[in-house]
């Protein structure tokens, strides 16, 4: 399994024993540049959550390799997905999960809730 599955694997697991439930996975709009992660529901509020996963500490913490082009195409897909939703949310926001190995404890998985704005 390549390493990006793997954390995605792992950010979904942790996610969902945080109390998430989870509605979708690697989501492209039609035709279009760009990928959600992961959708799910934090309680009332909807999330689309962007993982990094990173085998080394040398670039620093993987939520840190989430540059503005990216965050950029990350919240237009949110609208596309958002457009085609029957009943749009209360609320939602762009969380980031941060996947990292360490030789002595093995996967981490922290979740930074509202890492960035629209």
């Amino acid at each position: 399994m390549k390493i990006g599955a793997r954390g995605e694997t792992l950010a979904y697991w942790h996610l969902r024993c945080e109390g998430y439930a989870v509605v979708a996975r690697n989501r492209r709009p039609h035709g279009r540049s760009g990928e959600l992660d992961l959708v799910g529901w934090d309680g009332p509020v909807l999330a689309f959550i962007e993982v990094k996963t990173r085998t080394g500490e040398d670039a620093g913490p993987p939520e840190m390799a989430l540059g503005f082009d990216q965050q950029r195409r990350i919240v237009h897909s949110a609208r596309v997905y958002l457009r085609r939703l029957k009943r749009q949310p209360a609320a939602y926001r762009f969380d980031v999960a941060s996947v990292s190995w360490d030789p002595a404890m093995g996967y981490r998985v922290r979740v930074v809730k509202d890492a960035f704005k629209e």
